[in-house]
């Protein structure tokens, strides 16, 4: 048995064969008129909202007019991650279109941070600006917004991030949370500008729409409704693109032909990203705004160095926090005065995916003895909401519910570290902080086929809200092995009708010591289509994997520690039968290990988690009774067969009395001398002698006495069998056949009786 790791939800699958799998994603998603059915399986770029429906918006456009026609200057305001990067460009394009004199402004994030800083507005209006646009950022800047008017510019905010108590004072702001009018709640920041250029355009800009389904994907808003329709005609433009900066990005990445969601999310966004969280932002714009050639290949090339130096530092950093983490924070915060601020939030996301807790990773600043950095949550607890209520002991604070960003004072850091711990134990059980995998269907083997990642794919793009469907699959796998460097993957195949289908676990590696051979395995993942020489096969990304039923782990000869050492680390209840006592002090360092030896009294036993049989007993029933005392989820047999009593087969009756002739003939008969003659005239081992001896030795048909074996006249005749010898080689003899020299299903069959009562008691999985 192996518990999943994340909580599986089952949606209800509709058993109607005359229902598509593609119409039952659908109705799970909301979708069940033919009209929105139609608009999800078939966006048109008709449906994307009249920007004039924005508040705010004609305002913002006759303050844009007002001053390309008096030659002001504009400043464009931007941020330094993919959606911020995007959203000047869009912007920045828009106006040059317009003959606006314009430029733009990224801040740093390591001598800014997010936001209007008012070291950046002093630099702007040095540069002679009277109008600046903020794109991505700018909803929570309110005394910065303060500072700009009373230095006589205006500024127009265009946001998507949450609104926070108090509103800036700005000459216009575009956010759709603010406008009541504006159907689409969640654009993205480059959305957001992007309608803002379409109605200062008075033409949809569609050329742009690559650099909207950039900055869209990259920043994880609900790929539905609006933003769905953005991101399918922009990765179709994406694949065309003009863009001479995106072209040689794509080139050097190796971004093929067909692009798809993946393709940003893990390619292409990553790498404009890295330009912000270790440089300056600015060389992606300039990336994205270049109409030269070599200039392209350059920044391209610098942006590749600066990605690959990215993925340096975050594993170095990954690493180290893994060993500060303590399991009993609720909410993990950790700060170091070396980490990178830069990719904090990345560090921060693979703890959470471990833990399964909210992470918050920061760099310390000695010279203002603040701590810095980013968070990222679990589903279940709201990090933004739940931060805000103790706003007043950050220095900066903003995001949303599941990332944010923030900088507070090192004396402060106590009293969060308790407020969010005592908050998130008193709002979430033990269970609510697992990751929650929604499973659209369940879905036999031989149903997985081209054709249906086909249909599945006509949902795409993927994202937040609309996810890629997860398939739930269950059989036994016909072949299961690590794979990569160190081990590091998961491959598991399934034998089906139309050949095999192939499950790959990347970062799963160690999931393969829990996995026992012919046992049902339930599989969660995503469905794609694998191409190899031009051969086509359905394979599953697993997801997640678990084992409803108790397993039998064959270690029979080859007993070795190092089998059942990462049971020891998974599992809290482990027991160890040995023989002997002696044996019990190999496993005393482990402290959630106990060893017993066959003497125990079972009744005392508790439920264990893993059983494992270190060596065979003496006694089948005294085994029998520690399994059905102790009905582990596990039974590990790790024991030798050091007697062979089963190979060794007992003597036959006229093979005792040649024995018994040879004595009588020889008496006294010296063991060491004369034995040897007897055993070598009649081609027998030297254990078959000495048993016999035993037997003869046991029924007192003989006495020892100083290595010469003599005959007890007037013997009453004893049946052989009634020798205690005899009858341990007999016992013996049983417990080999039946525990060592049985085969796979004959040993799980003789131990299927011993867990049937926790086997009618357990919970049956249905999916």
């Amino acid at each position: 048995m192996l518990k999943s790791k994340a909580n599986w939800i089952v949606e209800t699958v509709d058993e109607d064969v005359d229902v598509s799998i593609i119409d039952q994603l659908l109705q799970r998603r909301g979708i069940t008129t033919e009209s929105e059915r139609q608009q999800f399986l078939y966006p048109s770029l008709d449906q994307i909202s009249d920007p004039s429906q924005f508040n705010d918006m004609d305002e913002a456009k006759e303050r844009v007019f007002s001053a390309i026609e008096n030659g002001e200057k504009i400043f464009v305001y931007g941020d330094y991650d993919a959606d911020g990067v995007t959203s000047t460009t869009v912007l920045m394009k828009a106006l040059q279109t317009l003959d606006a004199k314009c430029d733009y402004y990224i801040p740093n994030r390591f001598l800014e941070g997010y936001g209007l800083n008012k070291v950046a507005i002093d630099y702007m209006a040095n540069e002679g600006a009277s109008l600046i646009i903020t794109v991505d950022n700018g909803i929570a800047n309110v005394e910065e917004a303060a500072y700009i008017k009373s230095l006589g510019m205006d500024v127009i905010i265009t946001d998507h991030h949450e609104v926070q108590d108090e509103v800036p004072d700005a000459l216009a702001i575009i956010h759709p949370k603010l406008s009541p009018a504006y159907p689409c709640k969640y654009l993205a920041g480059v959305g957001v500008a992007f309608q803002f250029a379409y109605h200062l355009l008075d033409y949809m800009p569609t050329e742009w729409l690559d650099l909207v389904a950039i900055g869209t994907v990259a920043d994880l808003v609900p790929l539905v409704d609006e933003n769905r329709v953005l991101v399918t005609y922009g990765l179709k433009q994406l694949a065309k693109t003009d863009n001479i900066g995106l072209q040689t990005l794509k080139k050097i990445a190796n971004v093929g032909e067909e692009i798809s969601e993946k393709d940003i999310g893990f390619i292409l966004a990553p790498r404009i990203n890295a330009v912000g969280r270790l440089d300056n932002a600015t060389l992606a714009v300039q990336l994205l705004l270049t109409e030269d050639e070599e200039e392209a290949q350059f920044l391209a090339e610098e942006i590749e160095e600066l990605n690959k130096e990215r993925q340096q530092i975050v594993e170095k950093i990954v690493q180290q926090a893994e060993g500060k983490v303590n399991n009993n924070d609720g909410v993990i915060i950790l700060y170091d005065e070396q980490w990178h601020e830069g990719v904090l939030g990345i560090a921060a996301s693979r703890l959470v995916q471990k833990f399964d807790r909210p992470v918050i990773m920061l760099t310390y600043k000695q010279d203002t003895n603040e701590l810095k950095g980013s968070a990222r949550s679990i589903g279940a607890f709201d990090l933004f909401e739940n931060c805000m209520e103790i706003k007043h002991l950050f220095s900066a604070f903003g995001g949303h519910a599941q990332a944010a960003g923030m900088t507070f004072p090192m004396e402060n850091l106590d009293e969060i570290k308790q407020f969010l711990h005592e908050r998130i134990y008193s709002l979430l059980d033990k269970e609510d902080f697992k990751r929650q995998i929604h499973i659209d269907a369940s879905v036999s083997i031989d149903a997985l086929t081209e054709n249906l990642v086909q249909q599945i794919n006509a949902l795409a793009p993927f994202g937040m809200k609309n996810e890629e469907p997860i398939l739930h699959v269950r059989g036994i796998p016909s072949q299961v092995r690590q794979i990569g460097q160190d081990n590091k993957h998961l491959k598991l195949q399934f034998k089906k009708d139309a050949g095999v289908l192939d499950v790959i676990a990347f970062s799963k590696g160690e999931l393969f010591h829990f996995i026992s051979e012919k046992t049902p395995i339930d599989i969660v993942g995503k469905l794609q289509i694998n191409e190899w020489n031009g051969i086509k096969t359905v394979q599953i990304f697993m997801e997640d994997m678990a084992i409803h039923e108790w397993q039998l782990f064959d270690y029979r000869g080859k007993r070795s520690e190092r089998n059942i050492v990462p049971f020891f680390n998974h599992y809290d209840a482990n027991l160890v039968v040995v023989y002997e006592n002696e044996t019990m002090q190999q496993f005393a360092h482990y402290s959630n290990v106990q060893t017993i030896t066959y003497e125990v009294t079972p009744s005392t036993l508790e439920k264990v988690d893993c059983l494992y049989i270190y060596d065979l007993p003496h006694d089948l029933t005294v085994l029998q009774e520690i399994v059905k005392h102790t009905q582990p989820n596990a039974i590990h047999l790790c024991f030798e067969a050091t007697e062979d009593a089963f190979l060794q087969s007992i003597p036959a009756r006229d093979e005792f009395k040649q024995m018994y002739r040879f004595l009588f003939q020889q008496e006294p008969v010296h063991l060491k001398s004369d034995l040897p003659k007897i055993i070598y005239q009649q081609k027998w081992s030297k254990e078959k002698a000495i048993f016999m001896l035993k037997v003869f030795f046991d029924l007192k048909f003989i006495r020892v006495e100083n290595d010469l074996v003599y005959m007890n006249p007037d013997v009453e005749k004893t049946p052989l069998d009634k020798s205690r010898t005899y009858q341990f080689q007999l016992q013996q003899s049983e417990i080999e056949r039946t525990l060592y020299y049985s085969n796979y299903n004959e040993l799980k069959s003789w131990f299927l009786p011993l867990m049937h009562e926790e086997e009618e008691n357990r919970e049956e999985v249905t999916l």
